[in-house]
């Protein structure tokens, strides 16, 4: 029969894990003491002995437990006053016990002069059981410490996807706000057909973002779906002035990327680019793999923009600034973010994260 043990939920039950390492302590203190009598000429009772001083210190310690729960909260001076006492008054038992089974046992009933004699070597027992304690407080303490550890990762994590949530619905109010902007637009100009139609595709994109987690990251191919819903809505306002061209590599329709990281990018080059120009522009989605990275660009060719150091010098919105701040919650410092003018004309954004596969 095939025992398999669970160490994570045994290292979690403390209760368990003192038994456990408890037991094999004084275990380890018999053999090493086993190992010590070889060097001796002994007789074979000496081996029972042995196990029988093991087996009281390991009845005796055990108290010692109960009476350090009940120091735990007392100041340092106390605790130390409790250990000291404790374990020499556990040492002096424990010597006692030890020097009936040496003589008792092993010499055949010899008496001692006195019953003093008794408690002789008793300060070698005593830091035995002071060691005793001091392993049991530095594994409370640590135990401690790792729950402390633990709570601390927790709370992090609750705010860390607190953040994540936060800038992911973020963008959603914004899209919002532009896309009605315009809707309420082509009605006032009585273009209800054209603005149906909007509405239409709006409600099919905003089921689709709904329905994906915050929390979770798409596929590439997922996440190119979510885009053009988008660009979908924008077409049916700017009709044949928003020409796109997608540039996707087979290889990275699988990769995982943040949910909704390209609809912001593309938005702003419609704003910034398509938007101001009589007669529209053209918006290229590329996407590669490059070594462990996946490389994406959104480029526009547009009237460009002022950049200072990788950062359009207009950043002032929120599509760049909540995507860059996604990016680093999600990646740390395993991602960039660049935008760069694009030749001949126009600005580009290149994104460059882990390549990761769901």
């Amino acid at each position: 029969m095939v025992i398999f043990v669970n160490w994570k939920e045994l290292l979690e039950n403390r209760s368990r894990l003192f038994w456990l390492a408890h037991t094999a302590g004084w275990f380890g203190f018999a053999f090493v003491h086993y190992l010590g009598s070889l060097q001796h000429d002994s007789r074979d009772i000496f081996v029972v002995i042995i196990f029988l001083n093991a087996y009281a210190g390991w009845l005796f310690t055990v108290p010692l437990r109960y009476i350090y729960r009940k120091a735990w909260n007392f100041p340092p001076i106390k605790i130390a006053l409790v250990v000291i006492l404790s374990s020499y008054f556990t040492g002096v038992l424990w010597q006692i016990v030890k020097n009936i089974n040496y003589w008792e046992i092993y010499k055949h009933g010899y008496e001692p002069e006195s019953w003093f004699m008794y408690t002789q070597n008793s300060l070698g027992s005593f830091y035995i059981i002071l060691s005793w304690s001091g392993l049991y407080f530095g594994s409370k303490y640590y135990q401690m410490l790792q729950i402390e550890k633990q709570n601390v990762l927790k709370a992090n994590a609750v705010a860390h996807q607190a953040q994540l949530k936060m800038l992911r619905y973020q963008l959603n109010p914004h899209f919002l706000f532009n896309t009605l902007n315009a809707i309420s637009t082509l009605i006032l100009i009585e273009e209800n057909k054209t603005a149906n139609t909007m509405v239409t595709k709006l409600s099919e994109f905003l089921r689709y973002s709904l329905d994906k987690d915050p929390m979770k990251k798409v596929t590439l191919e997922s996440e190119i779906q979510a885009l053009q819903l988008y660009l979908a809505i924008e077409q049916v306002r700017f009709e044949d002035r928003l020409q796109l061209d997608f540039q996707i590599n087979d290889n990275c329709q699988q990769a995982l990327v943040p949910s909704m990281i390209l609809q912001p990018l593309a938005e702003n080059a419609i704003k910034h680019a398509i938007a101001v120009q009589e007669q529209g522009g053209r918006i290229t989605i590329s996407v590669n793999r490059f070594a462990d990275d996946l490389l994406i660009e959104v480029a526009d060719n547009g009237p460009g923009a002022d950049i200072i150091n990788g950062n359009l010098h207009r950043e002032s919105g929120v599509g760049l600034v909540n995507t860059r701040e996604r990016l680093q919650a999600l990646y740390n410092e395993k991602f960039s973010l660049v935008v760069s003018n694009n030749q001949p004309t126009g600005v580009k954004v290149n994104l460059r994260m882990p390549f990761q596969l769901s």
